[in-house]
């Protein structure tokens, strides 16, 4: 390891800076992320014409390659040696083809019809999800982990990155449609305007990631460099793996990441058709989706204070469980625009304390899990709940899908079973979620054990060692 590494403090308290640096990567992230579970649907059964389910399915079947590149990122940023760290190198190497592909993939060729336009949206989506937002965000989780051990400075960490990441939703459901619809010459189907703004998209999200790769500083040293610089060999893939399923409180934050992921998907990816067909106003899509995405900007303001108060632990259990009442209560108000976006801003206060908790209960319990058993997996932690978080919003994705074609949508989406197709991806199946959410957290009492194996770790002890 370089000198400037070793007199880091591992359980440093970070400037302001570092904090935002840290968070916009998640708000450039999101640029992509959001847009891809908001839009491409949107974008490959109204512009090019693709039936849902099918559309859906290519998603959902590439989650599986996805998720299986997350195990293969996780396991090379564990190997990686360099004087940037672990983590930064790959955010610089990635975030460039990332942009690039993105675009690709927003750039289906009108030349290309049946099977061979299949391939290149399979293609396209694969680079994108499978190869390089892969290859960026697990090095981008697991550099949470790495900046420092501080417990609350990681729910800090944490709370920035969410909050920066809610404003990168925010921006793509109030910019992404208005921009296509004025590159596009005042048709929001046209190809050339949604080429055009994911180019736009792509360079704010390449310069924001440059951002966090120069200001960001890892601190969290793994054991496998020796003082004088040699490199030593770590932990095997099975022993990494083994070290995780044995951790009840990864396997629970796996878990409550799924549900999470797999509502967004369905939740997000539905919204636009709820706001078209429920409320019978496509236009009243940003306002219901801004509506959750400022309360959640604003709760996460306030979550520092109550994670001091009660944990991140309680802050995440309350989030989850108000977040069930708000899906309640949307189904109770029908298509009353006001009292949808009135159930929107309490969602939006109940995930930002699920949001701005969730990466930092996943750090503390990959931390918990090396005292555990005595093995360093920080990458391979990220890496495997990354997985599962993938295989979650792919599930969910293709959920959607079927949920749609199971309601005859694209042959009539005002019909009354299109409307309840809707309904039950939108509202019903984020209730479920969110529910399991709450029990996970009933189970998550880390904080009963965190700060012994703190101690521990400090003086390269673990639990069965004497």
């Amino acid at each position: 390891m370089s000198s400037n590494q070793k007199i880091l403090d591992p359980n440093a308290k970070l400037s302001f800076m570092e904090r935002l640096a840290y968070g916009l990567g998640d708000y450039s992230g999101n640029l992509i992320y959001s847009s891809i579970s908001s839009f491409l649907l949107v974008y490959y059964v109204s512009v090019l014409g693709v039936d849902a389910a099918v559309a859906a399915s290519i998603m959902a079947i590439s989650k599986i390659f996805d998720g299986v590149s997350d195990l293969i990122m996780g396991r090379i940023v564990d190997k990686t040696h360099s004087k940037w760290g672990k983590a930064r190198p790959w955010i610089l190497r990635m975030c460039i083809p990332l942009g690039v592909c993105t675009v690709l993939m927003f750039t289906v060729p009108s030349s290309l019809a049946g099977q061979i336009q299949i391939a290149y949206m399979f293609l396209t989506y694969n680079l994108v999800s499978t190869v390089f937002y892969t290859g960026l965000n697990v090095p981008y989780a697991t550099l949470q982990g790495l900046m420092t051990t501080n417990q609350y400075e990681r729910g800090l960490l944490g709370n920035f990155r969410m909050l920066l990441a809610t404003a990168g939703t925010m921006t793509v459901n109030t910019f992404v449609m208005k921009l296509c619809t004025f590159f596009g010459g005042g048709d929001s189907n046209s190809q050339r305007g949604w080429t055009l703004t994911f180019i736009a998209l792509s360079i704010v999200f390449i310069l924001l990631n440059l951002v966090t790769f120069f200001f960001c500083q890892e601190r969290v040293t793994d054991g496998t460099v020796s003082e004088d610089g040699k490199v030593e060999k770590g932990p095997s893939i099975v022993e990494c793996l083994k070290s995780l399923v044995v951790n009840k409180y990864w396997i629970l934050m796996v878990i409550f990441l799924f549900c999470l992921y797999f509502m967004m998907s369905t939740f997000f990816g539905s919204a636009y058709y709820f706001a078209q067909y429920v409320l019978g106003d496509e236009a009243v899509f940003a306002a219901t989706s801004n509506a959750l995405s400022m309360a959640q900007i604003v709760m996460m303001f306030i979550t520092p204070f109550i994670m001091k108060k009660i944990g991140k632990r309680y802050t995440a259990m309350i989030g989850m469980a108000a977040a069930s009442v708000a899906f309640v209560l949307t189904a109770l108000v029908g298509s009353n625009v006001t009292l949808v976006i009135a159930c929107n801003v309490l969602k939006g206060a109940a995930f930002g304390c699920g949001a701005a908790t969730m990466f930092g209960l996943l750090q503390d319990a990959i931390t918990y899990g090396s005292w555990l058993t005595g093995v360093q997996a920080m990458g391979m932690g990220n890496a495997a709940s990354s997985f599962c978080m993938k295989v979650g919003s792919g599930i969910g994705t293709a959920a959607l899908g079927w949920i749609l074609a199971a309601g005859n949508f694209n042959a009539d989406p005002t019909s009354a079973s299109a409307i309840t197709s809707i309904n039950v991806a939108c509202i019903w199946v984020p209730l479920i979620t969110c529910v399991i959410g709450v029990v996970c957290m009933l189970f998550f009492d880390l904080d009963k054990h965190y700060d012994k194996a703190i101690a521990d770790l400090s003086q390269g002890k673990w639990k069965g060692s004497k």
